[in-house]
């Protein structure tokens, strides 16, 4: 069975050639700020923001794909729970087999859950480890840029 992945269309997104810092802030002259360095900074977050929407994005799509995959094990699962139950020689047996299949699939859901509120977790704190880490950068560079302006 082919599976279509529904972030395919996002795959060649690049924001850096959709916001061209360099063409916005080209003909802005300011005294005492030096362009150059205030046009390097604003790339920098711009690469910062793509950085982490690429790795939301692949959270996103191996979520979609356990997802997918845990689906697939499920009706395999209920399947092979269907004929276990249809070939039980006594009621009671088929109770029995009922009521432990039924902990058995509680018991898998929680797990199943538990590893995509992890995935979900993990990627949500490596997109925004990325977004801190460049915010941290440019309050260094703008400490640095407050610190030329007042030196000049």
């Amino acid at each position: 069975m082919t599976q279509s992945n529904p972030f395919e269309m996002f795959k060649d997104l690049d924001l850096e050639k959709m916001f061209d810092v360099e063409s916005m802030f080209k003909d802005m002259k300011l005294p005492g700020i030096d362009m150059d360095g205030l046009m390097a900074s604003q790339k920098k977050n711009i690469e910062a923001i793509t950085e982490a929407n690429k790795v939301a994005l692949q959270g996103a799509q191996a979520l979609a794909t356990r997802q997918g995959e845990i689906m697939r094990e499920a009706m395999q699962e209920l399947s092979h729970a269907t004929q276990e139950l249809m070939s039980s020689a006594s009621p009671q047996e088929a109770s029995s087999k009922q009521a432990e299949l039924l902990k058995e699939g509680m018991e898998k859901a929680l797990a199943n859950m538990r590893e995509l509120a992890e995935m979900s977790a993990k990627s949500s704190s490596e997109a925004f480890g990325v977004v801190n880490g460049r915010l941290n950068e440019s309050m260094e560079e703008f400490k640095k840029l407050m610190a030329e302006v007042k030196k000049s």
